[in-house]
């Protein structure tokens, strides 16, 4: 593995957790975003990254918990070409060593979208993979059933380093989408107080298909695509309410998790009923 690089380092503070009492996804993400821009300088393509012309899938596989005080680093790597360029990033506890998250990032590029000798010079730098496969998972026909949960404007703080929505705050949403489902089948603030639980998330799709800027508005609807013994599948999609564009589409897998135990606990009758009712077909 020694063509991965060290692309970014720190720690986990207090208010980057969330109410499941560990390191927030969008804040994984902010962190994504530094580790990106940190390989495109070194492969040659920070400007190609500034224009953002392209579209991208990001899938995330969570294996293991960072809680507040936890140190940590990200090692990133080119990975291929297959249907533009793969890259490739893992968290990594500073402490132990042990790979707490594996992404894998897609950049969906034309066959001439970068010059020869650059697709020759990140050839010589390719890592290799050693992370889980990631699954492609069924999609909503449409929106029949997604619930309105989250809506507002695209402000200064949004916005990245290239002056568009970011995506650290495009996922912030879609945590916010995730509460708003999880209180719409019974699991709101005194349930998850009371029983001391927590949706938490162990696997992500991202795709990234638009861009919003300042003051633009936004729309997230959320759909219930899976629902188990203690686990569910959320479909989260931002888009543009003037037109109805998407801009930006997640598929959560995440568990109803006991915050005690630290492990997955069984859904209650009550909220799996709830949940049946609003479940949207896939195909």
């Amino acid at each position: 593995m020694e063509d991965w690089t060290e692309t970014c380092r720190g720690t986990v503070a207090p208010w980057e957790c969330d109410v499941t009492e560990h390191f927030t996804i969008a804040c994984y993400f902010a962190r994504l975003s530094d580790a990106e821009r940190n390989l495109a300088e070194a492969l040659g393509l920070r400007e190609f990254v500034r224009a953002g012309q392209f579209r991208r899938r990001v899938n995330l596989r969570f294996t293991r918990e960072l809680r507040e005080g936890s140190s940590f680093h990200v090692e990133s790597a080119p990975l291929g070409f297959e249907g533009g360029l793969r890259l490739g990033h893992r968290f990594v506890d500073s402490a132990n060593g042990a790979v707490v998250t594996w992404i894998m990032e897609h950049w969906e590029l034309p066959p001439a979208a970068l010059p020869s000798e650059r697709q020759s010079a990140i050839t010589q730098r390719l890592g290799a993979w050693e992370g889980p496969a990631f699954e492609e998972r069924p999609e909503p026909a449409g929106t029949t059933g997604f619930i309105a949960a989250a809506r507002g404007r695209v402000g200064p703080a949004d916005l990245d380093a290239d002056g568009r929505f970011g995506t650290a705050a495009i996922v912030h949403r879609f945590t916010e989408a995730c509460q708003q489902a999880g209180a719409a089948i019974g699991m709101d603030a005194a349930f998850l107080e009371k029983n001391r639980r927590g949706i938490s998330t162990f696997e992500l799709a991202l795709r990234l298909v638009g861009a919003l800027a300042l003051d633009e508005p936004y729309l997230v609807e959320t759909g219930i695509a899976h629902f188990g013994n203690s686990s569910l599948r959320l479909v989260h999609r931002l888009s543009n309410p003037r037109n109805g564009a998407e801009v930006a589409r997640l598929g959560q897998y995440a568990v109803n998790l006991d915050l005690d135990a630290r492990r997955p606990a069984r859904w209650p009758d009550d909220i799996r009923a709830r949940a049946e009712q609003r479940r949207v077909p896939v195909g």
